[in-house]
């Protein structure tokens, strides 16, 4: 009997001994967010799309890079980027245990929710089903899912947008529906501008940044709610996420987030079908006669030449000889006086506007004041090449007044629509003025660069 309780006693401290050492074992194993401040490298797979991470003129852009650039300066350590080209690759890499986050405009979709293990969110779409815009002449545009029955549809494969397909056909749903490997959400969307294919499905914010570019396609209508986009994190990061949602509420509180969503989505709500196509049109036959003035502007004054030949477009159409009422005339729309002090002797010779125009935004640019920064100061002074610095500095001080941040574009677009309300204006040094036409200004030619930056080069020789 003795012999018996010995050993049971025994396996009693053995069972303790073992626990206690899974116990210790687990509790001093370093978390992946302390692995991640140590080895001083966030690394993380990026989809390569316009919503998430491309190289841009000035290189490395999107959405959800900035985003997690920002977090990786929080956290003192370097991104370390793999970029995929498609939705199906990114969840390749769910189990690679050298991948920290996963970035790749994920909705939290039910299903989903089992399988990943969600950061935090941080958009908010909804699935959109477009078409070419054709079809609507000819009356088989859909309207809804029962109008989809007799079109080609093409989806991502591994999408939340073949979820959706598959949902449907499971509840009934006759839809003539192909899921590819092959292509992006971004090549679908091209395809069905160009009529490749009839529809295809895209998160409400892809949708929108793509527009401008693939103008022949337009939103039929919404095939889901509200839903959300989140990171993809590594198994095991609790630690992590916590970081990542104390960090992500105070990014948001301090503005940042406002300021990003700005820069991005701004002004895609400006969208014009008929005036893109024109801008299209006229990049083929107007642009190509003047290119190499905007190439001698922007080198003599460097500011982008893109951004000097959107700003003409914006205001001139690239017409030589355009002339408003007010006097204003030529490719760059100087007065007589500005044009003068800038040393133009003739404003309708295009190379003449073109250097002044350029030399005028490179001086207002100069004299926007120093608490503005970055992009912010472009911004700043295209309005005022707009509106007039003086009601600049009056918005400026209108923005302090009404709590908001006076350096920084996002806030001061919100007060300049205000000068136009004489509550406002009344108690300003430069009076009225047209402060929504200087913010609808400022977001064209932004657009108008951006379409210049993503079409080929074969198309501005």
């Amino acid at each position: 009997m003795m012999y018996k309780n010995k050993n049971l006693i025994l396996l009693i401290f053995f069972i303790i001994i073992t626990c206690l050492s899974y116990l210790s074992y687990n509790l001093l194993k370093p978390s992946l967010l302390s692995k991640i401040k140590k080895s001083k490298e966030l690394n993380i797979v990026f989809l390569n799309a316009q919503s998430t991470y491309y190289i841009g003129v000035n290189g490395e852009e999107g959405f959800e890079y900035h985003l997690l650039k920002s977090y990786a300066e929080y956290l003192g350590v370097e991104l370390k980027i793999t970029t995929v080209n498609t939705v199906e690759e990114a969840i390749g890499y769910r189990n690679n245990p050298s991948i920290h986050i996963i970035s790749a405009s994920f909705t939290k979709t039910p299903s989903r929710k089992h399988k990943f293990n969600f950061g935090p969110s941080y958009f908010e779409v909804q699935q959109q089903v477009v078409c070419n815009r054709s079809m609507i002449g000819k009356r088989n545009f859909p309207r809804n899912i029962d109008g989809l029955s007799n079109l080609n549809l093409r989806v991502g494969e591994g999408t939340s947008y073949s979820e959706t397909i598959r949902s449907l056909v499971k509840d009934g749903f006759d839809l003539n529906a192909t899921f590819s490997s092959e292509y992006s959400t971004e090549e679908l969307l091209k395809q069905v501008s160009s009529h490749e294919i009839d529809c295809t499905i895209a998160d409400s914010n892809i949708y929108a940044l793509n527009l401008r570019y693939y103008p022949e396609m337009d939103m039929a209508f919404t095939i889901s709610g509200r839903e959300q986009l989140a990171w993809v994190l590594a198994e095991n990061s609790d630690e992590l996420a916590k970081d990542m949602y104390v960090w992500l509420n105070d990014f948001t509180q301090r503005g940042k987030m406002a300021q990003l969503k700005d820069h991005y989505y701004s002004n895609v709500h400006f969208f014009d079908y008929y005036d893109t196509k024109i801008f299209y049109k006229r990049i083929r036959t107007r642009l190509v006669k003047y290119k190499k003035f905007f190439l001698k502007a922007a080198k003599k004054y460097n500011i982008p030449w893109k951004l000097l030949a959107a700003m003409s477009y914006q205001e001139s159409h690239w017409n030589p000889s355009a002339k408003s009422f007010t006097g204003v005339r030529g490719m760059m729309m100087l007065t007589r006086t500005t044009a003068k002090t800038l040393g133009v002797e003739n404003r309708l010779d295009p190379e003449q506007s073109i250097l002044g125009g350029a030399k005028y935004i490179k001086k207002m640019i100069k004299l926007v004041p120093q608490d503005v920064k970055d992009e912010n100061r472009l911004k700043f002074a295209l309005a005022a090449y707009n509106v007039g610095r003086g009601h600049i500095q009056d918005a400026r001080k209108l923005a302090k007044r009404l709590g908001y941040n006076q350096s920084i574009w996002s806030d001061l677009k919100k007060v300049l629509p205000l000068l136009e309300k004489k509550i406002y204006y009344a108690r300003l040094k430069y009076g009225y003025a047209r402060g929504e036409e200087a913010v609808k200004y400022v977001e064209a030619i932004y657009d108008y660069r951006d379409i210049l930056e993503k079409i080929s080069r074969k198309d501005i020789k």
